[in-house]
């Protein structure tokens, strides 16, 4: 039962070893300066321009990691009074999915700055930015506290049930990313009675526009909503759980702005030199005629291999799975408390353009929390926050201790 070590470097470690190594010694604290100075540190490779122009979204990663974003998160684990004692929760076992290939570094960053000791199961698929923010840490590491390299670990292997049976038994809390059947298949690895899990499983997002709020746009706010809206959906392949999957009109019907909206991101795809690879268009292609096949679209235009756009018969007939990167289905709203009916639980962003604050703060009210975690502009569905998916992280990442005495 061994496994990879990608960060630290190093050879391949027997699992119980590893086990043993993280947990014991000197542990870390919660808000422990050591790991701010890591991760400001790494957060500064990441943010290199060479970097930065090759992986856009790990400038992202490289801003919420930044000292003052570390300070404004940890602020959210102050007490209000000293009968209450904040400490780390334990050993954190992380299982990212592979689609979105960086996701496991936001997880494993707030448990670290939330002072556990971290096991983070990176997929072998994982390429391209993955390797970068590897390599990134292993760099970060030369200057760091060697309790940094002892006490946070990311490895890979293969399907090893008795690897994943260890790690999920030593456990204070496990983080499984990925759809429904990866939560599943998780779960039937048992955890301590102390444990448990925090899962994110499938989710779908949207993004809402206000027709009025476009036609009163100016012609340099559409071009940043449009180019936002791209970001949003072309990083990771429109598979991220917060990409937006369908697009909804929110005011009357409006031919020439939805026509302008089209142009305009045709135009930011080329700019972007986004290529689509021909799998990935044959996929476009299926997926979309099989939902006009299955009477949910009356129209179906494709813009070469970048853009496809799906007419709905209704709004309620959205899909919710990935229908391929670029792959737009559309309907029009009378407003944004239309949508109210059809939100689900597993409905997660919803990005927006063009709405008064006022319109959405009424809409997300009359949800009653039963879907729609979180509401952002074109532009942000991607950025993380220490709240995903309803979780307050470092509180999930830490526990209380209350002296009354």
């Amino acid at each position: 039962m061994t496994v990879e070590q990608r960060f630290p470097a190093g050879p391949d470690v027997a699992v119980e070893d590893l086990i043993a190594e993280v947990t014991s010694g000197e542990q870390l604290t919660v808000g422990d300066e050591r790991v701010v100075e890591f991760l400001v540190r790494f957060a500064r490779k990441l943010l290199a321009p060479a970097v930065a122009r090759r992986f856009p979204e790990l400038a992202s990663l490289g801003f919420f990691l930044r000292r003052g974003e570390l300070t404004k998160a940890l602020r959210r684990l102050e007490t209000s009074t000293e009968d209450e004692l904040r400490f780390p929760r334990g050993l954190v076992f992380h299982v990212p999915p592979a689609n979105v290939d960086t996701i496991f570094v936001y997880s494993w960053a707030l448990s670290a700055l939330a002072g556990n000791p971290n096991v983070v199961r990176i997929s072998s698929r994982s390429a391209g930015a993955a390797s970068t923010v590897i390599e990134a840490l292993n760099e970060a590491l030369a200057e760091a506290d060697p309790i940094i390299a002892r006490t946070q670990r990311m490895v890979t292997y293969g399907r090893d049930d008795a690897v994943t049976t260890a790690l999920s038994a030593a456990c204070e809390l496990r983080v499984i990313w990925g759809g429904d059947g990866s939560v599943a298949a998780l779960r039937k690895f048992a955890l301590k009675p102390s444990a448990r899990d925090v899962t994110f499983p499938d989710r779908a997002s949207f993004a809402a526009l206000s027709v009025a709020g476009w036609r009163a746009a100016s012609a340099a706010a559409k071009r940043d909503a449009v180019t936002g809206f791209y970001n949003d959906s072309y990083w990771f392949d429109q598979a991220a759980c917060s990409s937006p999957r369908t697009l909804f009109w929110v005011g009357e019907q409006d031919a020439e702005a939805r026509e302008e909206f089209r142009a305009l991101l045709a135009d930011v795809v080329a700019a972007k030199h986004f290529v689509v690879e021909p799998a990935m268009a044959v996929q476009k292609r299926v997926s979309a005629y099989g939902v006009a096949a299955e009477g949910h679209a009356s129209a179906i235009r494709f813009s070469g291999n970048a853009v496809a756009t799906l007419e709905l018969t209704s709004a309620a007939d959205v899909p919710r799975e990935w229908l391929g990167v670029g792959t737009f289905p559309q309907a029009t709203l009378a407003s944004l408390a239309d949508f109210a009916p059809l939100v689900q639980r597993k409905d997660q962003t919803l990005s927006v353009f063009g709405f008064e604050r006022a319109e959405v703060l009424e809409f997300i009210r009359s949800l009653g929390g039963r879907g729609i975690d979180r509401v952002v502009p074109f532009g942000k569905a991607l950025d993380f926050a220490a709240v995903w998916d309803g979780y307050d992280l470092l509180a999930e990442f830490s526990r209380l201790t209350t002296v009354s005495v």
